[in-house]
């Protein structure tokens, strides 16, 4: 059995999809899915302090990457300890986790076998269920993989087909970062789109584009989906005063008829893993609550409500 140390969020929930849970030996700080790895050694760190404000988040962040340094922190010695075959992590955001470039002056020096690293790089949907078979194939569960792929994608197609029944097609605004603005890119707005909505902001396979707020305000979207990346539900109800305190929100068409969303960013959309079809239900039963109904109201998102 592979010894596994996991430093992504979705990695690991793949891993744990591919019933390599019990092979996990370390993970990265922010894992916390399944609630089992939460027990196992922490591996990183961030350099920033998360529990700021939104805008000095982006600040500190924004500061690091200029100066040319990591936002992660590995911890060398725990890695090491731990004598991993194989490690996973990331390579699509120098600022969601920790990268190959991280993990250079943690392995550089090891000798005897180096663990073999396998860096996943989603931008689209199906990048992240080729994921699925990357991780299967270094673990030598090809088969398996391939069917939990079969499994999801199937989940996927069920709801598109759904959904393209639906003639009236709403216009999405997604939020991924409220202070400054950000739009949701990369699998967004295919999610949007297979959930029978119409994106206006973001395309599908490119990273997510800062998004001037008289931008917002021109496009008056019918619906407003909120789910900030590193965020849970309660911290995204807490950070959406930069926006609603705006003299133009209460003058959206979303704000009037009750259609703006605050989703779990962190659980769910920006985690490219096995629950990206649970984001999927959520875009599909708020867009389209005649049509779908997945029990994902007052966990995973609730419609925004003024204090």
């Amino acid at each position: 059995m592979a010894r596994i140390v996991s430093l992504l969020p979705s990695t690991t929930e793949i891993a744990c999809a591919l019933g390599l849970g019990d092979q996990l030996v370390g993970r990265s700080h922010e894992c916390d899915f399944p609630a089992h790895v939460r027990d196992l050694p922490v591996c990183t760190e961030a350099k920033i302090d998360a529990g700021q404000p939104g805008a000095a988040i982006d600040r500190d962040v924004k500061q690091l990457v200029r100066d040319g340094l990591s936002v992660y922190r590995v911890d060398a010695d725990r890695l090491r300890s731990l004598e991993p075959d194989l490690i996973l992590t990331q390579s699509q955001c120098e600022v969601c986790a920790v990268t190959p470039k991280d993990l250079e002056g943690a392995v550089s020096d090891w000798i005897g076998n180096a663990p073999q690293v396998v860096s996943l790089e989603p931008n689209r949907l199906q990048d992240i269920w080729d994921d699925f078979g990357r991780v299967a194939l270094a673990a030598g569960l090809e088969d398996r993989g391939a069917a939990i792929v079969q499994g999801l994608t199937l989940c996927v197609t069920s709801i598109a087909e759904q959904s393209m029944r639906e003639k009236r097609r709403p216009r999405v605004a997604c939020i991924d970062w409220i202070d400054p603005l950000m739009a949701g890119g990369n699998w967004i707005p295919e999610l949007v789109t297979l959930a029978g909505g119409k994106c206006l902001f973001g395309r599908a396979g490119e990273h997510a584009p800062w998004l001037e707020p008289e931008a917002l305000w021109q496009a008056d979207p019918d619906c407003i989906f909120v789910f900030p990346c590193g965020f849970d539900l309660d911290r995204t109800r807490a950070e959406m005063a930069p926006l609603c305190e705006r003299p133009e929100w209460s003058d959206l068409r979303a704000v009037k008829d009750a259609k703006v969303f605050l989703a779990d960013g962190n659980a769910y959309f920006n985690r490219p893993g096995p629950r990206m079809v649970d984001s999927l239900e959520i875009l599909a039963e708020a867009l389209h609550p005649d049509l779908f109904r997945f029990g994902h109201e007052g966990r995973g998102w609730e419609r925004w409500r003024p204090r």
